[in-house]
């Protein structure tokens, strides 16, 4: 019997899998899949949130307009090229709604976030993955990837997985020497943690060309990652396309009102940055003092390699601290099969996940010598 058929590529997608979070168990879990924020959203966008509910049977604001004038005002950019959507994610499928078709070509990274592919691939479009350098982005590898068929580059700058990043002047490099019909897409996630000199956000790119897009999130350092709220800054001519083909009201009233409460709490986000500037080179010595590999990050989570050889695999030590109610990132779907991401949590957590650790990879070490 005949049924409806998807376009070509949309069974080609294997589902996207959020970290685990051990939902309808009784215990108290400490979650660490998934990179929010320990510290949860400002008390202000909670408050703002809940003012919201006397007025849920209104529309929101189709434009988000107070939205992008918080957004605006908070980070200096011009409001009017600031384009919001139900995540990041959103807009990222959004822009590759618009800009690749059937057999059209865009191009990623090797550990590159895994939207990418599916956002491709659900346009009939064919993902090309450039291959990172010790786990960072690689623009030499993305510029040999380039053909008269690719349409779009998404760089994950810091990169999930991996928390590595690149400097302004190679990302500058890259958009330098791609043709000016490709669009570039910079997914500025866990731009907010990062402090080294040489590292830029991509704004500034963005408004000195017209082929430049940088998205950004409120679900990690703002903690709404439940309410789904993300914002682009674009060219003035991708922020006219995004708006002729998003939702007409695809920011809710009250993910509006929580993130401009969110984003104009300064001293919250200070906090958060403080935080994870404390505990996240603590947990990456403290993994490394386990003889675990780490790859340095800048953002709010650890990629963290067990040994091939090992006694343990990273599914092994994975599945032990799920047993004691500690939830991390699998990363096999990245490429990464003996790799466990792990979010820096609260300070009791953090401290777990170590006291954890320790005990699994002891009992692992006297049982072998035992054998």
């Amino acid at each position: 019997m005949a049924t409806p058929r998807p376009i070509p590529g949309i069974l080609d997608i294997a589902p996207y899998v959020p970290g685990e979070s051990g939902a309808g168990e009784i215990r108290k879990l400490i979650k660490l899949s998934s990179n929010e924020t320990p510290l949860g959203p400002s008390p202000a966008a909670v408050a703002a949130f809940n003012d919201v509910a006397g007025t849920l049977a209104r529309y929101p604001d189709g434009s988000a307009t107070d939205l992008r004038q918080a957004i605006a005002e908070v980070h200096r950019l011009d409001a009017h090229r600031i384009v919001c959507g139900a995540g990041s994610d959103e807009l990222l499928s959004l822009l590759a709604q618009a800009y690749i078709g059937a057999a059209d070509e865009g191009v990623l990274t090797e550990h590159g976030f895994l939207v990418y592919p599916i956002a491709i691939l659900a346009n009939g479009g064919i993902p090309v993955v450039a291959p990172e350098r010790a786990l960072h982005a690689d623009v030499d590898a993305i510029l040999e990837r380039i053909t008269s068929k690719t349409r779009i580059v998404f760089l994950a700058n810091p990169n999930n997985p991996t928390g590595t990043y690149i400097p302004d002047s190679e990302v500058r490099r890259l958009r330098r020497e791609l043709r000016e019909d490709v669009l570039l897409v910079l997914d500025g996630a866990y731009a907010e943690y990062v402090h080294e000199a040489d590292y830029d956000e991509g704004a500034d790119l963005v408004a000195s060309t017209d082929n430049t897009v940088m998205t950004r999130t409120f679900s990690k350092i703002y903690g709404l990652a439940g309410l789904r709220l993300g914002w682009a800054y674009c060219p003035d001519n991708v922020a006219d396309v995004l708006n002729r083909i998003r939702g007409p009201f695809n920011v809710s009233a009250s993910a509006i009102a929580a993130g401009v409460a969110a984003v104009r709490d300064v001293a919250h986000t200070r906090r958060a940055i403080e935080h994870n500037d404390l505990w996240l080179p603590w947990l990456s010595d403290e993994l490394q003092k386990l003889g675990l590999t780490v790859t340095p990050s800048v953002a709010n989570f650890l990629l963290v390699h067990f040994p091939d050889a090992g006694a343990l695999t990273a599914a092994d030590v994975n599945d032990a601290l799920k047993q004691r109610g500690i939830y991390l990132r699998r990363v096999e779907a990245y490429g990464l099969p003996n790799a466990l991401r792990i979010t820096i949590g609260t300070a009791d957590e953090n401290q777990a996940v170590i006291a954890a650790m320790k005990e699994i990879l002891s009992d692992s070490d006297q049982g072998a010598a035992a054998e």
